[in-house]
């Protein structure tokens, strides 16, 4: 696609306003709660594939400028780097390895066990609602798109989640009719399930792009006003994705489409790439924001405006506050719902979903969550998300300070980086042997790829070891019965333990699965495991950072 939402830029900026501004009525939604009115709504692309995948569209869909070539610096279409390991398939592009020396995958959204993780991901974090884009369905991506609506269907029912087709009008010349034919023939059917989205009793159908001033939606009001009167009588609740400036009808925004931005049911104006910091975020709060909300309810139009996360590539998410500043303001503003930019939008740098953390995780070239030099956990804008949902529903007090803490707990990995555990059994280093594909072993004469472990903190106090060569967590497999491997990619409670800080300045780590301490075996030279009742030589590290 040649034209995207990135590409729109406004003409002008607000101006300047105090952070103390309020509105003078955060009068109520028009609606009542509904599947998005009070909740998070989250932009879905699922516009990833790559070779081998099954999809249709064939080649690396969205990852490449040409698709037909794999990733690499000089074809790419990628600004921030996914976290692949929750994902059980990857797919090697020809980038360099990570900094952590294994091979730069990617996922691919065909993949049904992809869907199924991001879904799990938004239930998890308090994602209400997917608005599922859909791009001209006649073009060559149609077959494709039509089988992800299925998936991300069935992933819905699966978590518990809601969605809704959100039609994108850029470059779909023959939009005007055959918009209302893939609804009546294809989208529609999926009204019928349990999972798709409703408010005021009614479908949800967003269309974004009318009124945009721009080559790529060069339609003109009356076409337009057609299509969102058309689908009113098929009984739909319709939003519309409508430019930054839409009341104005000035920079973005065409003339004459007033009538057009009125006849939605919701509004939800374009954010990306309007701003990048708080300033500027307090600026349209006051003079944007604040008098959109006022016309939509003099109007009776439900208003759901557009939160971003920041595009990592340009050092605008500031570890956290960025988003929250966001969210705060539109949610400070009595807004009927809240539309976060985006998911998985990997390739335009603005997602949520869970993001490569360090150069550990990374290609070289690209940046990862500690951009700034904060850590932060993959899940982190996630986890605002969730909080920002809260904050909304009124289940959180309305706060200017972001509550989100960078890691669980509260407290980054040890400072310098990787850290090693030098046992006292042996005076040797504890290595991921075999590249982390065996057991945990204290035999690594210095500190080298892997003897390097992240010392996460997770709920409770506690900690997670993270294996600097792959990327995974220390599990005390089978309950603590079995070695210690590095093989894990999600912290539970096998992969949970205690750090104690023993009084000759070494530490011990007690695994929370059963109590007992972490030991390396025959002096050492067997692999550690977890299964003494109290810490002798064989149960002390020396805990330094590489």
């Amino acid at each position: 696609m040649g034209i995207t939402r990135r590409t729109v830029l406004a003409g002008a900026s607000a101006s300047a306003a105090a952070l103390a501004v309020t509105p003078s009525a955060a009068a109520a939604a028009p609606s009542p709660p509904g599947d998005v009115v009070g909740k998070i709504s989250v932009g879905y692309q699922g516009w990833f594939a790559c070779p081998g995948d099954g999809a249709p569209i064939g080649g690396w869909w969205h990852w490449s400028r040409d698709r037909f070539q794999p990733p690499s610096p000089s074809n790419t279409t990628i600004v921030s780097w996914p976290d692949m390991r929750e994902y059980t398939r990857g797919y090697t592009t020809a980038y360099p390895n990570l900094g952590n020396g294994q091979p730069a995958q990617l996922f691919s959204s065909y993949d049904d066990q992809t869907v199924d993780t991001h879904f799990r991901w938004m239930q998890q974090h308090g994602c209400d609602t997917a608005a599922l884009q859909r791009f001209n369905p006649v073009s060559g991506e149609g077959p494709t798109r039509d089988a992800m609506t299925q998936k991300v269907r069935l992933a819905a029912e699966r978590y518990g989640r809601k969605f809704y087709i959100m039609y994108d009008v850029t470059s779909w010349t023959n939009m005007q009719s055959e918009i209302k034919s893939d609804w009546t023939s294809k989208m529609s059917a999926h009204v019928s399930s349990p999972a798709y989205a409703r408010q005021n009793g009614r479908p949800v159908v967003c269309i974004w792009g009318f009124g945009f001033n721009d080559p790529g939606r060069p339609f003109a009001p009356a076409p337009c006003l057609d299509v969102v009167n058309w689908f009113k009588a098929q009984g739909c609740y319709v939003i519309g994705g409508v430019p930054t400036y839409w009341r104005q009808g000035i920079n973005d925004s065409r003339p004459g489409f007033s009538a057009v931005y009125h006849a939605f049911n919701m509004i939800s104006p374009w954010m990306v790439g309007r701003t990048g910091d708080l300033a500027g975020l307090d600026s349209f709060y006051a003079n944007v924001n604040v008098p959109d909300k006022a016309d939509c309810d003099a109007s009776g139009i439900d208003y759901q405006p557009c939160v971003m996360p920041g595009d990592l590539s340009s050092g605008h998410r500031r570890h956290g506050d960025f988003y929250w500043r966001h969210l705060y303001n539109m949610i400070r503003l009595g807004s009927a719902g809240l539309y976060v930019s985006m998911f998985d939008e990997y390739n335009e740098g603005n997602q949520i979903a869970k993001t490569s953390e360090s150069a550990a995780t990374t290609p070289p070239g690209i940046r990862a969550l500690d951009e700034d030099g904060t850590f932060c956990s993959s899940d982190y804008y996630l986890r605002i998300t969730a909080d920002g949902g809260r904050m909304l529903k009124g289940q959180l007090a309305l706060t200017a300070t972001r509550p989100t803490q960078p890691v669980v707990g509260g407290q980054p990995p040890l400072p310098g980086g990787a850290s090693g555990l030098r046992s006292r059994a042996n005076n040797l280093w504890v290595q991921a042997s075999d590249a982390g594909n065996g057991p945990l072993v204290a035999r690594g004469t210095a500190l080298g790829a892997w003897e390097g472990f992240d010392v996460v903190p997770v709920a409770g106090g506690n900690v997670a070891l993270r294996a600097r060569v792959n990327g995974r967590y220390v599990c005390a497999e089978n309950a603590g019965a079995a070695a210690l491997v590095a093989n894990r990619t999600a912290v539970g409670g096998w992969e949970t333990f205690r750090l104690v800080r023993n009084g000759n300045g070494t530490v011990s780590l007690q695994a929370t699965v059963n109590g007992r301490y972490v030991c390396a075996e025959n002096a050492g030279a067997g692999p550690l495991i977890a299964n003494r009742a109290s810490i002798g030589p064989w149960e002390q590290f020396d805990l330094s950072t590489v």
